[in-house]
């Protein structure tokens, strides 16, 4: 059984703030720990599950979160960026489930710790079909189209609420609350990771209950940016339309190819911004 892990940060218990996420703040390499530690607490759950393989994915930021030194020894670590599917990159047909890690509620939500959707500079929403997605659905379609479900999520309550009314009877593990956008009720680091362990187990012993997530084809995103200056050099990626000042579509009957059209979108909507 070969095993997927996508693991962010925002939803690491204890991460609240811009100095634990951003790669200069002051308390960003004391995150990295906690970060590393949840990721190790999912990886053993899924050995103790009976995996015989396990692929993780550093999907925060710069992709150069995790410390490989401190990595489960018997994981095998994707780090760095760019990458053509980026939180996703490794995913395939040959894995039989996958995990979504230290997740945050999409951009927008009450409640949520650090919410955004993909970039919190430039995305204002992203939907597909008509139905709004944060990052724990854009990424759990990305493994539908290899048919691999998410069977795991961990995170803040916001977005472990978020998953279980998109993705159904998914695990999930919370291990922080709310108390404002950037401050929280968390569970020891040690808490936190023996449940995020169980709920590794729990998850694997459920694969064969919880089905991919999958979208009915064409595939149409509607994605709405911060300002018409980020719309208007968007707006050159062939066969986008523009709708509005600050929304643009784009279609496919593969989702992979709208997804890869709006990674290009961001990374263009973000070199408007003065630096």
């Amino acid at each position: 059984m070969k095993v997927f892990v996508s693991v962010d940060l925002e939803g690491i218990s204890g991460v609240v703030h811009g100095e634990h996420t951003m790669r200069d703040g002051r308390e960003h390499d004391r995150a990295r720990k906690l970060m590393t530690g949840e990721a190790n607490a999912a990886i053993s759950g899924a050995f103790e599950a009976g995996a015989s393989e396990v692929v993780v994915n550093d999907s925060h930021g710069t992709m150069r979160n995790l410390i490989p030194e401190e990595l489960h020894e018997d994981a095998k670590l994707i780090t760095g960026s760019t990458k053509p599917l980026s939180m996703m990159q490794g995913i395939d047909r040959s894995f039989d489930a996958a995990f979504l890690v230290g997740y945050h509620a999409r951009r927008g939500t009450l409640h949520g710790i650090l919410d955004h959707t993909y970039s919190g500079a430039t995305v204002s929403s992203f939907m597909i079909n008509g139905q709004e997605l944060g990052e724990t659905g854009m990424n759990a379609l990305i493994a539908g189209g290899f048919d691999v479900p998410v069977v795991l999520v961990t995170g803040d309550s916001a977005v472990t609420s978020e998953a279980k009314n998109l993705l159904g009877n998914v695990e999930t593990v919370t291990v922080k609350e709310s108390v404002s956008r950037s401050s929280a009720k968390c569970l020891h680091p040690n808490k936190a990771r023996e449940a995020i362990r169980q709920g590794a187990i729990s998850a694997l012993k459920r694969r064969s209950e919880i089905g991919p997530f999958k979208l009915k084809p064409p595939y149409e995103m509607r994605l709405e940016l911060m300002n018409a200056g980020m719309a208007d050099i968007a707006e050159l990626i062939p066969e986008t339309k523009r709708i509005a000042p600050r929304i643009l579509t784009y279609g496919s009957d593969d989702f992979l190819n709208v997804y890869k059209a709006f990674q290009a979108m961001v990374t263009l909507a973000l070199s408007t911004i003065e630096r």
